[in-house]
C-alpha cells in the first residue's frame, strides 16, 4: 500500500477474492453462456486457448495483457473497472470440445443417414408413377451392363467355334451317308411287327391300300383281288408301292433316299408273299 493509502487518505485496493467467491462469480458467467461468446477484444473464439476470467464477470484471451500495455493502465475493456482481478480458466477449452464432438456426431449420423436413404431408394420403388418407371428403367439397364459384362464379346472367336461346329456335324453326316448299318432278318421282323402295329391300310404315296399279305385282316374284305402291287417296308417302319416309292425316289430330287412320312433315311425290303 502506498503512504496515503496507509493513512487512510485514499481507499485502498479492494482484497482478492476468495475461492467462494470465484466460484460464485463462475457460476454466474456460466448461467449467462459467457464462455461461450468469443473475446470482446480480439473477438476470435477462444477454441482451446486457456481464459481470463475478470472479477467483473468477463471473459478475455491473453491478448488482456496487449491491451493494458497499449493504454498504460489497468481497466477493464468492457466496464473499464480499474485494478481487477483476473484468474485463468479452461472452460471455454472444455466447452469447445463438447462442441467438436456434437459435430463429428451430427456428421457421422447424416452420412449414416444419407447412406441408408440412398440404399432405400435403390431397393425400394417410389409410389409416383413417373418415378416409378424411371426406377424400373435404371433396375433393367443395371442388369442388362451386369450380363454384357459377364458375357464374351469377342466375335472373332465366337464366329470361329461356330465355323469348327459346323465342320464337325459335316464330318459326322458324311460318316453317315458312307456308311450303312445292315440291317439282319431279325431286325427286320421286328420293324415289321412294328409297322404292323400301326395299323397302315393304305400306301402313303398314292392313297391306294396295300398287299392284304402285309395285313391279314384284309384279306375278307370284298375287294380283295384289286391287290397285286408289291409292297415295301422300309427301316422307318412305313409301308408303301414298290412302284409308287420307285417313282417318288426317281422324283426327288437329292442324292439321298429320304422317307416320305419321316423324312428319315432309310434301307427297303420288299415283302413277299
Amino acid at each position: 500500500l502506498s503512504t496515503a493509502q496507509k493513512l487512510g487518505l485514499v481507499e485502498p485496493p479492494s482484497l482478492p477474492l476468495t475461492a467462494e467467491e470465484w466460484v460464485k462469480i463462475k457460476r454466474r458467467s456460466i448461467q449467462h453462456g459467457d464462455s461461450v461468446q468469443p473475446c470482446a477484444i480480439c473477438r476470435e473464439e477462444f477454441a482451446l486457448q486457456p481464459q481470463v476470467h475478470v472479477n467483473c464477470n468477463y471473459f478475455f484471451q491473453a491478448c488482456l495483457k496487449a491491451f493494458e500495455k497499449f493504454t498504460g493502465k489497468k481497466s477493464c475493456p468492457m466496464c473499464r473497472k480499474e485494478h481487477y482481478q483476473t484468474r485463468v480458466i479452461h472452460d471455454g477449452a472444455h466447452l469447445f470440445k463438447i462442441k467438436c464432438a456434437i459435430r463429428i456426431q451430427a456428421s457421422w449420423r447424416g452420412y449414416i443417414v444419407r447412406k441408408w436413404y440412398k440404399n432405400l431408394r435403390k431397393t425400394v420403388p417410389p409410389k409416383d408413377s413417373k418415378l416409378r418407371k424411371q426406377f424400373f428403367e435404371k433396375k433393367v439397364q443395371q442388369i442388362s451392363n451386369r450380363l454384357l459384362s459377364s458375357y464374351n464379346i469377342n466375335l472373332d472367336e465366337f464366329f470361329s467355334e461356330i465355323d469348327s461346329s459346323i465342320a464337325a456335324s459335316q464330318d459326322v453326316f458324311q460318316q453317315l451317308e458312307g456308311k450303312e448299318i445292315l440291317i439282319s432278318e431279325t431286325d427286320w421282323e421286328k420293324i415289321q411287327m412294328q409297322a404292323f402295329r400301326q395299323e397302315i391300310f393304305d400306301c402313303a404315296i398314292c392313297i391306294m391300300p396295300l398287299s392284304p399279305t402285309v395285313h391279314p385282316a384284309c384279306l375278307f374284305s370284298d375287294n380283295s383281288n384289286q391287290f397285286s402291287r408289291q409292297t415295301v417296308l422300309l427301316s422307318c417302319s412305313h409301308l408303301f408301292h414298290h412302284t409308287c416309292l420307285q417313282a417318288f425316289e426317281e422324283f426327288s430330287l437329292g442324292e439321298r433316299r429320304i422317307c416320305p412320312l419321316c423324312r428319315s433315311c432309310y434301307q427297303k425290303k420288299i415283302l413277299r408273299c
